[in-house]
């Protein structure tokens, strides 16, 4: 249990709270605490690009892909004409939205022909789909059957893809649109600078890794299928320890490459979390290939107008946070609880270190605390969730599955968010809780270290052990019993400028530097 004893005496505990609300520029009562946007200007020097994802939060989505595939081109539409190519899957061709076919592929090698569909959603984003039935209109989610298996064939599926965006570039689609970049992102995309490379295509590419960990490994026996020329199998090209690695491809033959956080940025170039690739990463660093640039959230994430939220809330009034925390006690068949309440979002996958939360989950309980849990994943990690719940009944509450109402009312009502990532490329649910007041306790790194400060706006831990998150956990109960300065740091949080505004301008600059870089080598005899 935790001591009874004060954790500062009562001048120090008033000095910090007015120093967390000193760097909150905290907002009067009843005011929406989401920093204003800056206004942006047409720019006259807007280039044309193609954002080449095998995910989009409108119609399909398995992860954070999916969001930054839907938020990022829309931030950048005042700056650049920015479209997106994405594969015809159930999801996309049986949405609302009219396709209409506007050009043809050819094949080659093993990959089929295929034809070109062009999408408006109603906002005005321009997706071009990727119609093959025959590779992408099937059961599940875009890289597997509903039974968790992935596809047999991915390597011919996303070379599909890789290759549609370069026949775009090289304007073979004859689509009345030709980019002047081309940005694709991971290992599904990764053949699209690889496949503009070996044409010799002069278009530039911009490479974002979003998570190393998944990196697209084949047999080198696929070498035929894809079209892929043996000079393309060596060490600075795609081979990866006696295989094929489409990531390892994108960062190869890309003309730059971008990661989601500056910390992750780092941390990829070192043995613990290189994944085999950080010698290679490393001299893309010191080449001044490689840069990192964090992720944003969009403006649906506003606690006063979410219309997903049982009661809406603000800055200085918590009434609306405690209604949405009792639905989700009653949600996750939690006892009724003046403690506080810590939430699990995430996919159940061993890097999120659910482990970890299982090893500390008898500390939280036994100082008050309940845990509701959701998301799914491995089944091992979904079976030991279910387990845990049973052995904190009232206390603990899980929900397989994925629910955005569900995960929006958790992040609105909980006080904490745990996160004890292995490695956490960026992250957004600490973005999410942060918005929604909920102040993480999370794993000091990759994005995570980049949007939580600690202390401030959450808690971090630096040892990926139980001891270390207890200790982080044991702050958290602290503030906890201290409400001037909980709230405090719930208005630091809630002001904390997550907007995409924030990667807008890097990536903008760069997609400039890119295709001026471009021209200047044409020009050169």
């Amino acid at each position: 249990m935790i001591s009874a004893a004060a954790p500062h005496p009562h001048n120090c505990l008033t000095t910090l709270v007015n120093e967390v609300i000193a760097a909150a520029g905290q907002t009067p009562a009843g005011k929406a605490a989401v920093p204003i946007a800056p206004e942006i200007p047409n720019n006259p020097n807007k280039k044309k690009v193609l954002f080449v994802t095998s995910e989009l939060a409108d119609l399909v989505k398995t992860g954070g892909l999916g969001d930054v595939s839907a938020a990022l081109p829309r931030a950048m539409r005042h700056l650049h004409d920015v479209r997106v190519l994405i594969p015809g899957y159930p999801q996309v061709i049986n949405s609302d939205n009219p396709i209409h076919i506007i050009g043809e592929l050819g094949g080659h090698a093993a990959l089929p022909a295929c034809k070109i569909g062009r999408m408006d959603l109603k906002d005005g984003l321009v997706i071009y789909v990727l119609i093959c039935p025959e590779l992408y209109e099937r059961e599940g989610t875009p890289y597997g059957a509903n039974n968790g298996r992935d596809w047999p064939d991915n390597h011919i599926r996303f070379a599909r893809l890789g290759l549609a965006a370069a026949d775009i570039a090289a304007n073979l689609a004859q689509i009345h649109w030709q980019p002047d970049l081309v940005h694709a992102h991971d290992w599904p995309a990764g053949l699209a600078p690889a496949y503009m490379h070996w044409r010799g295509q002069r278009t530039p590419t911009l490479f974002t890794i979003h998570n190393l960990a998944y990196q697209g490994v084949v047999s080198l026996a696929c070498c035929p299928e894809l079209g892929i020329p043996s000079h393309a199998l060596q060490q600075e090209g795609m081979e990866f320890y006696g295989k094929l690695s489409f990531l390892k491809a994108g960062m190869a033959y890309a003309s730059h490459i971008t990661t989601v956080s500056a910390t992750y940025a780092q941390e990829i170039t070192t043995p613990a979390f290189g994944c085999g690739l950080d010698g290679f990463l490393h001299s893309k660093t010191q080449q001044g290939l490689l840069s990192g640039i964090p992720n944003g959230i969009d403006e649906t994430w506003e606690a006063a107008s979410d219309p997903h939220l049982v009661a809406p809330f603000s800055i200085g009034e918590w009434q609306g946070k405690a209604i949405n925390a009792n639905h989700v006690r009653t949600l996750f068949g939690l006892k009724p609880s003046k403690g506080p309440l810590f939430a699990v979002v995430s996919r159940l996958v061993y890097q999120k270190g659910l482990d970890l939360t299982q090893g500390v989950a008898a500390y939280i309980v036994a100082n008050g605390g309940q845990i509701a849990i959701i998301g799914r994943g491995e089944p091992e990690e979904e079976q030991a969730m279910r387990e845990l719940a049973l052995r904190f009944p009232g206390q603990i509450g899980v929900r397989i599955g994925f629910n955005e109402t569900d995960a929006r009312r958790m992040f609105a009502g909980s006080d904490f968010l745990l996160m004890p990532s292995r490695y956490e490329p960026c992250g957004l649910s600490q973005m999410y809780a942060q918005r929604y007041a909920s102040l993480p306790v999370a794993r000091n790194t990759g994005g995570l270290a980049d949007t939580i400060e600690d202390g401030i706006t959450g808690f971090l831990f630096n040892e990926s052990s139980v001891q270390s998150y207890e200790q982080a956990l044991g702050r958290a109960f602290k503030v906890f019993a201290f409400p001037g300065l909980l709230n405090a740091m719930r208005c630091r949080a809630m002001s904390a400028p997550f907007n995409w505004c924030q990667a807008v301008e890097p990536y903008a600059q760069l997609y400039e530097q890119l295709v001026l870089k471009s021209l200047t080598r044409v020009g050169k005899p």
